[in-house]
C-alpha cells in the first residue's frame, strides 16, 4: 500500500510551490468575497431592511436561488441569518468548482498531457500524484475556511458570533472538499480530463437544480443532497455543524472510490473509453462546418439537456407560488398593490438567471477554436486552401446557433412545465415565456462577441469572459438585494436589458447591443487573420 503512495509528501510541497499564485489567488478572491460583505449588509439591515429582506427571501424564487432559512418570524431574522441566507449556498458552489477544474486539471488532464508518466518514471508511487493533489486541496480549503472566518470575525458584529463565523468558513471549505471528492472519481471513469471537468461540473449542477425544488417543496428532501450538508449547517442560528461530519465522511468515501478505481485501470485509459471511430469518415467531414460540429457536438448536447432540465426544475416551482402567497399576509399586499404577478416576477428574475448559464456555451465553443489550434490539431488543415476566415465564422456561426437553440430549450422547458404546474391559474403563455428569454438574446450574443473579440487578439484571455460573465451575474444577483449604485450595475450587460414581462420590451437597447456584440465579432475576424497562429503551447 504505502508502495502506491510513495513520494507523495514530495510532490506535494513541489505542488504548493508550483501553484503558490494561484492558491493566493483562489484564497484571497474567494474568501474576500464570501466574508467581506458584511458591512454592506449592515446597511442593508438598517431600519425596516432586516423585516424587508425576509419577507422578500421567502418568495419560492428567491429560496429556489438561495436556498431556505430556519427562522420562522421577520422579528427573528438577524444579520447573520441573512448573511448566512444569501451567501452561503453560492460561495460554496464556487468553491466546488475551483476544486473540480484543480483536482481535474492536476490529475487527469496531465496524465493525458503524458506528464504523469514522467513522474511515474523516478521512484514515485503510481497514485502519489493523486494523493499529493487532494493533499494540496486540502490544504486549500483549510486556508480559505480560516480566512473567511477571521474575517467575518473582525467585523465585531454582534449576531456574527465567532462560533457561526467558524462554521460558515468551514462549510464554505467543505464545499470545495465535496467538489473534490467528485472530481477525482469522475477523472478514473472518464477517457479524457474535458470529459471528467464536464461530467464533475454536471453532477454539481445536477444537485444544485435538485435541491431548488426540493428546497421549496420539502426541505428535508434537501438534507440527502451532498450540497444540502454545505448551506443547511445554518450558521448564526442554528449552527447545525452534524452536517459537516456528513459531509468529511463523504468526501472520504469518494477518495477511498478513487483510489480504488485509479489502482484498478490503466494509465490514460478510463472506466468509459472513447468509442472505436467508423472505418470511414463521415463526408460531413470533408467540410469545415462538419468538422466543427463534431468536435463541438458532445458539449452543445450536453449542455442543450442540462438547459431542458434547468427550465423543467424551475418551472415545476411555479406550482407552489399561489400557496406561499396564500400563507403570508404581507405578500398578498405586496402584490395586491402591484401590477405584476408572481409568476411574472419570478420569471423575470429566473430568466436572468438561465440566459447567464445558457451564454457559457457559446464562450465554450468559440475558446475551442484556440484550443485546438494550440494543440496544433489543426495544423494540417491550415496548410490546405481552407481559409481562416472559414475556421473563424463557422466557430462564431456555431455559437450563434447554440445560444439562441439555449434560449429556446430553456425558456420553453421553463414555460411548458410552469404551464403544467400552474394548470388553470396561469396568467402567462408560452409566448410569454419564450418572449423573456429572447429578450436577453442581445446578451448572449455580448458574451459571444468578447470571446470571439479575445480569439482574434488575445486568445489566452479567452477564459477572462467567463470572469466578466460570473461578475456580470454577481451584480444582478446582488442589484436585486443590496442598494448597489447604479453606475455599478451599469457594468453588467444584463443590467441594461429590461426585464419581461416585469418591464418593456426596449427594441432600442435590444439593437445596441445586438450591433456591439456583431462589431466585436467582426473586429475580432480581423485580429484572428493576422496575427500568428499559437501552436504547441
Amino acid at each position: 500500500m504505502k508502495e502506491k503512495f510513495a513520494g507523495w509528501n514530495i510532490l506535494f510541497l513541489l505542488y504548493l510551490k508550483r501553484d503558490w499564485k494561484k492558491i493566493i489567488v483562489w484564497v484571497a478572491g474567494l474568501g474576500l468575497f464570501s466574508a467581506a460583505y458584511v458591512p454592506a449588509f449592515e446597511e442593508i439591515a438598517k431600519g425596516q431592511g432586516l423585516i424587508g429582506m425576509y419577507e422578500t427571501l421567502q418568495n419560492p424564487a428567491m429560496t429556489a436561488m438561495v436556498g431556505p432559512t430556519p427562522v420562522e418570524t421577520a422579528e427573528a431574522y438577524t444579520l447573520g441569518a441573512m448573511y448566512s441566507h444569501e451567501m452561503l449556498l453560492f460561495c460554496g458552489i464556487f468553491a466546488m468548482v475551483l476544486s473540480v477544474l484543480h483536482v481535474v486539471g492536476h490529475t487527469r488532464k496531465e496524465e493525458n498531457l503524458g506528464l504523469t508518466e514522467i513522474i511515474r518514471s523516478f521512484q514515485i508511487g503510481r497514485q502519489a500524484n493523486s494523493l499529493a493533489t487532494m493533499m494540496e486541496v486540502v490544504f486549500i480549503n483549510l486556508l480559505l475556511a480560516l480566512l473567511i472566518s477571521g474575517v467575518m470575525i473582525s467585523f465585531g458584529v454582534d449576531t456574527i458570533s465567532v462560533e457561526g463565523s467558524l462554521l460558515f468558513g468551514a462549510s464554505i471549505g467543505m464545499a470545495g472538499m465535496i467538489g473534490a471528492g467528485i472530481a477525482l472519481v469522475m477523472a478514473q471513469i472518464m477517457p479524457a480530463s474535458s470529459g471528467a471537468t464536464g461530467s464533475a461540473l454536471g453532477i454539481i449542477g445536477l444537485l444544485y437544480i435538485i435541491r431548488a425544488g426540493t428546497d421549496v417543496s420539502n426541505v428535508d428532501l434537501s438534507m440527502v443532497n451532498p450540497l444540502g450538508w454545505t448551506y443547511l449547517t445554518y450558521p448564526f442560528t442554528e449552527n447545525n455543524g452534524m452536517l459537516l461530519i456528513y459531509a468529511l465522511v463523504f468526501s472520504l468515501v469518494m477518495v477511498v472510490i478513487a483510489f480504488a478505481l485509479e489502482g484498478a485501470r490503466d494509465m490514460g485509459a478510463g472506466y468509459l473509453p472513447e468509442r472505436g471511430g467508423r472505418e470511414r469518415a463521415k463526408k460531413s467531414l470533408l467540410s469545415v462546418h462538419g468538422l466543427f460540429i463534431k468536435l463541438n457536438k458532445g458539449v452543445m448536447i450536453s449542455w442543450l439537456i442540462a438547459f431542458v432540465l434547468m427550465g423543467a426544475a424551475y418551472g415545476s416551482i411555479y406550482g407552489d407560488m399561489q400557496t406561499f402567497i396564500e400563507s403570508n399576509e404581507i405578500v398578498q399586499q405586496m402584490f395586491a398593490n402591484s401590477e405584476a404577478s408572481i409568476e411574472e416576477s419570478f420569471t423575470g428574475t429566473i430568466m436572468v438567471v438561465m440566459t447567464a448559464l445558457v451564454s457559457i456555451l457559446p464562450i465554450v465553443i468559440v475558446n475551442k477554436l484556440f484550443a485546438e489550434e494550440s494543440r496544433s490539431h489543426l495544423s494540417q488543415l491550415y496548410a490546405t486552401r481552407v481559409t481562416r476566415s472559414r475556421f473563424y465564422w463557422t466557430s462564431i456561426s456555431l455559437s450563434i446557433f447554440a445560444g439562441v437553440a439555449g434560449i429556446v430549450l430553456a425558456a420553453g422547458s421553463l414555460g411548458g412545465t410552469a404551464i403544467a404546474a400552474m394548470e388553470d391559474t396561469t396568467t402567462m403563455g408560452m409566448m410569454d415565456f419564450l418572449a423573456a428569454g429572447f429578450n436577453f438574446l442581445p446578451s448572449v450574443l455580448f458574451f459571444t462577441g468578447l470571446a470571439a473579440l479575445a480569439l482574434g487578439w488575445a486568445p489566452k484571455l479567452g477564459k477572462m469572459v467567463y470572469v466578466y460573465l460570473a461578475y456580470s451575474f454577481l451584480l444582478n444577483y446582488f442589484g436585486g438585494i443590496a442598494d448597489l449604485p447604479e453606475w455599478l450595475l451599469n457594468t453588467a450587460i444584463q443590467s441594461w436589458i429590461p426585464r419581461i414581462p416585469l418591464e418593456d420590451f426596449d427594441l432600442l437597447i435590444f439593437v445596441i447591443i445586438t450591433a456591439a456584440s456583431i462589431a466585436m465579432m467582426v473586429i475580432g475576424h480581423f485580429g484572428y487573420n493576422r496575427r500568428d497562429l499559437v501552436e504547441g503551447a
